[in-house]
């Protein structure tokens, strides 16, 4: 027999249906209940027996995008739940951020155009006079010692002040390089010149790869990573692209604006969240974040909590410099990080990037220097731009060595190529293309595997605990080897030959790809927490362990 309309039975079973369904309601929503939008009124459940604009209690209006019946006084938004948001601002800002790396480039690049100028002619040379080789060397060096002193100082403040004040704050280094560089009438203010260059170059490499890594999300962290050396890249290129076809006074003009151009591109940028929530400022972090996701407040504060539990964490296990040895993981993914960065120098990369101009002048082929010069920079941007392609599928360990082998091949035809010319005297002009050539396959190998992989690896092998300490010191070999090797890679080359110079880069690399096969672990696909594992000589625990974290 039907139940009787309006009986007690009736009304106790829709009032335990909706209590089930508000139960269900909350369970459903992911709007945090600490967002201020979803404060609402004390839900009421109203005692309704018919409809309510055609609806029954408790029913979703697909027109209006909210539930009926539970929360009559505060309707739950459709919307809110499936917002997906953008990360176009996200490539933004970290673009914008990169133009810092673009002026680093600028910087390092002008000296192919430069110093090749500088040491042969009077004409158009502040100077008054030709630079000797020991003067070449100093102005093409000195840029590493700044780096080394920079690196430090740079995350100090950063810590202090935010990322994005040191990263503007960058701009006025680079301009009073510039300027000292544009007033240089002894080669003494070049020196002093190359070193503030050097310094706010520090800036660069300490300091946007952490902005970029803190305001991506999962999905895009790889490819703003590789933002740095493509910009880099793209920075030289400027200066081999112009160098030759202007003066020394309009060269400096067209690199100083490009720290111009970062400054006024970024300034509008948000700063990192996981800053703003270090520092307390939780208001302005859940602003920050929702600007970069492209979503509602309420609907990031789930992630902002997270981030939160994460600055928690690594404020309450700070690190000591002790810990880098005494923890077996720490102390292993701190050499591993040191070696790729050291290795990533002694196969003479910077020598070439400096040098560049000059080196196909002493090769003296039948090419313009200025054109070769262009072509490898071309090769380089392109080349930079397959990493963040391919890095996730064929893994870091294939790439380096793959990376390796061409350095390797491509060194050992320069060394050859230069025994030929210079110690045995031999006619190498129907070879003269091969310079050009191997210049471009290594520029174009290194710029896939060793350029920016090395950091790609130490961000995902050391835990945050230890991050700044243990990559500064990782930063500092760097440059430390990079200064040694462009001060004193002419005096090598001058005594032994440009050959032998080539040949001991491609033991160097020899070496590199032997420990990249014997030693250093894959980091491709796995978390932090298999990671360390692996480094402490353990067994790798699965993904699920970690709740598939990656």
């Amino acid at each position: 027999m039907a139940p009787t309309y309006g009986s007690n039975e009736e009304i106790e079973g829709r009032y335990k249906e909706r209590k089930a369904y508000k139960e269900r309601a909350y369970a459903y929503s992911p709007v945090p209940a600490s967002g201020s939008s979803t404060v609402c009124e004390s839900t009421t459940l109203r005692k309704q027996n018919g409809k309510r604009n055609g609806q029954l209690p408790t029913t979703f209006d697909c027109e209006n995008n909210y539930f009926y019946g539970v929360n009559d006084k505060c309707p739950v938004s459709y919307n809110n739940m499936t917002e997906k948001g953008s990360t176009r601002l996200q490539y933004v800002a970290a673009a914008a951020a990169n133009m810092c790396s673009m002026a680093a480039g600028a910087m390092m690049g002008w000296t192919s155009p430069i110093l090749p100028r500088l040491s042969k002619t009077t004409d158009d040379n502040p100077l008054g006079r030709r630079i000797t080789d020991d003067e070449n060397s100093w102005i093409g060096s000195l840029v590493a010692i700044g780096a080394m002193l920079g690196c430090f100082v740079a995350g100090m403040l950063a810590e202090r002040f935010g990322r994005k004040l040191t990263l503007l704050f960058s701009t006025v280094l680079y301009l009073i390089g510039w300027a000292l560089i544009a007033s240089a009438g002894v080669v003494g203010q070049l020196y002093a010149a190359r070193i503030v260059l050097g310094f706010a170059m520090a800036f660069t490499f300490t300091v946007v790869p952490m902005y970029c890594g803190e305001i991506a999300e999962i999905s895009v962290r790889g490819a703003l990573g590789s933002f740095l050396q493509l910009f880099i890249t793209m920075g030289l290129l400027y200066s081999y692209a112009i160098g030759p076809y202007v003066s020394y006074t309009v060269l400096w003009i067209l690199c100083a604006l490009v720290p111009i151009a970062f400054f006024g591109a970024f300034v509008t940028m948000p700063e990192s969240p996981f800053y703003l929530l270090k520092v307390g400022k939780k208001q302005e972090a859940l602003a920050a974040l929702a600007r970069l996701r492209g979503k509602s407040v309420s609907s990031v504060q789930k992630e902002c909590d997270e981030i939160q539990a994460e600055v928690d964490e690594t404020l309450r296990n700070v690190a000591s410099i002790a810990d880098l040895v005494k923890v077996k993981a720490n102390f292993k993914a701190t050499l591993y990080t040191s070696l790729l960065a050291g290795f990533q120098q002694l196969s003479g990369i910077n020598v070439v990037l400096f040098y560049m101009e000059s080196i196909f002048i002493s090769a003296g082929t039948s090419l313009s220097t200025s054109v070769a010069t262009i072509i490898v920079g071309i090769v380089q941007v392109l080349a930079s731009g397959v990493t963040p392609i391919v890095v996730d599928r064929l893994g870091r360990k294939m790439l380096l060595i793959f990376s390796g082998v061409g350095e390797i091949v491509t060194l050992t035809a320069l060394g050859i190529y230069f025994y030929l010319k210079d110690a045995t005297t031999s006619d190498v002009s129907n070879i003269s293309i091969l310079p050009v050539l191997s210049l471009v396959i290594f520029i174009s190998t290194y710029s896939v595997g060793w350029g920016p992989l090395p950091w790609t690896v130490m961000g995902e092998m050391l835990p945050s605990n230890v991050k700044s300490k243990a990559s500064s010191i990782a930063v500092c070999t760097c440059w430390f080897l990079a200064f040694l090797i462009t001060k004193f890679s002419s005096d090598l080359a001058g005594e032994f030959g440009n050959y032998t110079l080539y040949w001991v880069f491609a033991v160097f690399c020899v070496i590199s790809v032997v420990f990249t096969v014997m030693v250093l672990p894959e980091t491709k696909g796995k978390s932090l927490q298999q990671i360390q594992s692996e480094l402490e000589g353990e067994s790798a625990p699965n993904d699920s362990e970690f709740g598939g974290k990656m």
